[in-house]
């Protein structure tokens, strides 16, 4: 019911607010005395929370005109598979059974479903309490606040470009194949480029171009286009796994883990790529017509149906085939060419460009809808936050990542993208479960600073342990660390359930075994990230700095500005409503007398 309400009062005339000028970039002037105020400025925006109302509110009003609210749980739960099921397994399986894991694959693909689960939940109480278009940056924004928001908003923002850029470069892979080609035969080779980006793709430029422009036009549309592509590419999934167990060979299995154990966890952070795509379908809530409802059965659905699919596809690939002979760009069209069944490659070649389009769409959905939602708080500009007028879609948003994941397709090679994407996917979903460790165990006014403290030093605890275990992973090979490191994560845990009272509960849907199942979710996801290589974390460091530079040079004087201009209204509704109560009462005592 409380829902329902707010949701009434979203559509009251569907206002549109009087644009916020931003003082500090008014002029030159203006700029030079902000930046020398920058210190001051960001301790106010770091220390600062949103807050449900006025993102479900306030911050909605700046795009102008409203979403349409036409999915429900059977749109979520395909756009939900459709976002991910194309992606892992036609894109980045092959890769990892070649160089990383062998036929172990399906354990690493056990390994980063569990985390994506958990994670899952995680989104799905916030995506109910909050729907809204921003996703993971409203949630943090709300929780860990603005600067936290903003940085690991940046960092999925680049996940969305380079899982575009994977997908779209894969698509012309299996494409080729289709056209009994080999994989890399219609990229083009710039030899005057460094080496993982002289392969240029304009195919992947095509595809990406013909997927956003769909996105534009309707949100209900590409959920039908989506859902219609998806079950026929179920269908053929089910083909390739029926069809492939057939020409099973065990003696494929006999070297079960030739990576060792380590190479199980390596490829599992590597293959979390494969899941990330739930993320997009949080970001549709504010378009969801009953989010209580609706929101939990998508996520949980699709990602349960999602992890079954990808575990029996890497145990039919592996079984087809012997893992070094696994083919890294197009893995099961050749496989099926291998083992004499050269007509079943075109049925997989269909459906893996059938399950990537899908994955495209989705995220162009997604993509747009997290930005327009960054854009409404003016860390980036306003003009992304739009939303037209006959569409109902952000095509701001959506024209500005198709340009950005256009230009990553073009150039750059496909395991560049498939370690950086995963990394900031895992930074991101361990933000999110804290924050909603936060969220309920930390309201301002009601928890005392006793138990605040007791709180900080629990997850302190949690966090020091999850990076141990990650360190430790990652320098060397023993296990005497993990008997030490293990029990202070259950003691933090533990400790936060036990000493810590609840602040909040959740009013629709709330995640089961807090706070077990968030700081479990923080353990994995953190220490998966220790499994990636050093040139991953490299250019996830720059990337960080140049958001961080941005935010020092733009955005908190942005934020600053609407903070201030924020205050300066309530104050004058406050003047109004206090001189109308007078007036109103001066006017009843004239009338008594």
């Amino acid at each position: 019911m409380e829902e329902a309400n707010g949701n009434s009062r979203l559509g009251e005339g569907n206002v549109v607010p009087a644009p916020i000028k931003l003082e500090s970039f008014e002029n030159i002037t203006n700029y030079g005395r902000a930046l020398l105020n920058t210190p001051l400025r960001l301790l106010d925006r770091v220390t600062a929370r949103s807050n449900d109302e006025v993102e479900l509110v306030d911050v909605k009003k700046r795009s102008q005109h409203e979403m349409k609210k036409t999915l429900s749980w059977w749109d979520l739960i395909w756009f939900g598979m459709g976002s991910v099921i194309g992606s892992g397994i036609f894109v980045l399986t092959g890769l990892e059974v070649r160089d990383t894991v062998g036929p172990a694959v399906v354990i690493s693909y056990a390994v980063s479903g569990l985390s994506a689960m958990l994670s899952v939940f995680c989104y799905t109480e916030f995506a109910v309490e909050i729907p809204v278009a921003g996703g993971s940056f409203a949630y943090l924004r709300i929780e860990l606040g603005e600067f936290a928001a903003f940085i690991a908003s940046g960092n999925i923002i680049l996940e969305y470009i380079i899982g575009g850029a994977a997908v779209s470069r894969s698509w012309t892979s299996y494409f080729a194949t289709l056209c009994n080609q080999s994989s890399d035969k219609f990229v083009i080779v710039a030899h005057s480029l460094s080496h993982d980006y002289n392969k240029l793709d304009p195919i992947a430029v095509f595809v990406l171009a013909a997927t956003y422009t769909f996105a534009v036009f309707s949100t209900k549309g590409s959920s039908r286009l989506n859902y219609i592509a998806s079950i026929s590419h179920l269908i053929i999934l089910m083909f390739i796994i029926v069809a492939g167990l057939s020409k099973a060979d065990a003696e494929n299995y006999s070297d079960f883990t030739p990576f060792g154990t380590r190479g199980i966890f390596q490829s599992a952070a590597v293959l979390f790529f494969a899941y990330v795509g739930f993320d997009a379908v949080s970001t549709m809530a504010e378009e969801t017509k009953n989010p209580g409802k609706d929101i939990p059965i998508g996520l949980i659905g699709s990602m349960t149906l999602t992890t079954f699919i990808y575990c029996m596809m890497g145990v039919t690939l592996c079984l087809m085939q012997k893992y070094s002979n696994v083919d890294k760009d197009a893995a099961f069209s050749v496989a099926f060419e291998a083992v004499g069944l050269k007509w079943a490659k075109y049925i997989v070649a269909i459906g893996a460009l059938q399950g990537m389009t899908s994955v495209i769409l989705v995220g162009a959905v997604g993509q747009a809808r997290y930005l327009t939602h960054m854009a409404r708080t003016h860390l980036l500009p306003s003009w992304l936050a739009r939303v037209n007028e006959k569409t109902k879609t952000p095509v701001n948003a959506t024209f500005a990542m198709f340009i950005a994941t256009a230009i990553v397709a073009f150039f750059t090679s496909l395991d560049v993208l498939a370690n950086l994407l995963s990394i900031s996917t895992l930074f991101l979903f361990s933000l999110v479960a804290l924050a909603l460790l936060v969220r309920r165990y930390y309201v301002r006014g009601v928890t005392s600073k006793f138990d605040v403290m007791k709180f900080v030093g629990f997850i302190f605890l949690i966090l020091g342990s999850s990076i141990g275990c990650s360190i430790y992973w990652s320098q060397t090979t023993g296990w005497i660390g993990y008997t030490i490191l293990v029990p202070i994560w259950f003691v933090g845990t533990f400790g936060i359930w036990f000493f810590v009272p609840l602040a909040k509960k959740p009013k629709i849907w709330g995640v089961p075994l807090v706070p077990f199942l968030p700081s479990t979710s923080i353990g994995i996801n953190v220490f998966l990230l220790g499994t990636l290589d050093k040139k991953s974390f490299e250019r996830f460091g720059v990337w960080t700095a140049i958001l961080v530079v941005y935010y020092l040079l733009v955005g908190v004087h942005a934020s600053y500005d609407i903070a201030k201009a924020q205050k300066e209204k309530e104050k004058l509704e406050t003047k109004i409503e206090s001189k109308m109560d007078e007036e109103n009462g001066v006017s009843k005592n004239e009338n008594h007398t």
